[in-house]
């Protein structure tokens, strides 16, 4: 349903916005579970609201270099905005912020600093819930979709004018219950979920590629896309995150173990 409800709203803005307060009202309800404390919590969500805004146009510009060998570089009301610009752009941002502004709010303490792998597993479920959002939002606007189909699972998608392979839902789904998933291991306590995310989510998103038929841009190497690239970095990131992580637990046990101050 992309045609607007209201003069200049629509379904897609609509769960855009769904998207972006779920994913704090979640950051705080596990925030307050695990007991972090409320000059952090505000810290966090102060900052991701402006990483919601940075993330968004990174969005927008990473899809216009996307769109360069097709129409050129431009930036208007219909280059479209391209979830992993929003991701990269958005969480540079959100860890930029953070250790600077934590810096000075906990000179003492450190507190920024001890608390950052709990706040990076609640921000895997965060993310997932807000992505799952924003797919539904693509769903309405007719973006992000499958190839043509006659099939009963098919939905007629009026801004494309023809029946298509609703991929956007299946992601979305697919994202819900992962949510579902970090939601209860951050409540269980257990950590390493940025990198689970990365790496589960780089994997989805490498195969559920080959059954888009959208426009996808190219990258130097002929058989990806921008997307898979971008899916095959991130699991290589999340490989680096786990080791960097399980180091420091290592290291905080051993600590733990000597009577050292951790």
């Amino acid at each position: 349903y992309p045609k607007e409800i209201l003069p200049g709203i629509d379904m897609y803005l609509i769960m855009l916005c769904c998207a972006a307060i779920s994913a704090i009202v979640v950051f705080r309800i596990a925030a307050d579970k695990l007991g972090l404390g409320a000059r952090l919590q505000n810290l966090c969500i102060f900052n991701a609201v402006g990483a919601i805004m940075i993330g968004y146009y990174s969005a927008v510009l990473f899809q216009a270099f996307y769109n360069i060998p097709k129409y050129g570089f431009k930036i208007d009301t219909q280059t479209g905005a391209t979830f992993y610009g929003g991701l990269i752009g958005g969480a540079l941002f959100f860890i930029l912020i953070y250790f600077i502004c934590g810096k000075f709010m906990f000179p003492n303490d450190k507190q920024h600093i001890k608390s950052f792998r709990t706040v990076s597993d609640i921000a895997a479920a965060c993310i997932a819930v807000a992505h799952g959002f924003g797919r539904l939002g693509c769903l309405m606007v007719g973006c992000c979709h499958g190839s043509e189909t006659d099939a009963w699972y098919g939905i007629y998608m009026s801004a494309i004018g023809k029946r298509l392979v609703h991929i956007q839902l299946y992601e979305a789904v697919f994202l819900f219950v992962l949510f579902a998933w970090f939601m209860y291991r951050v409540l269980k306590g257990k950590t390493y979920n940025l990198a689970l995310y990365m790496s589960v989510y780089g994997a989805w998103r490498f195969f559920i590629e080959y059954a888009r038929d959208d426009y996808r841009g190219y990258t130097f190497i002929s058989f990806l896309t921008p997307s898979q690239l971008t899916a095959v970095l991130m699991i290589v990131g999340a490989a680096i995150l786990f080791l960097l992580q399980r180091r420091s637990l290592k290291r905080s046990s051993t600590a733990d173990d000597t009577g050292e101050t951790v």
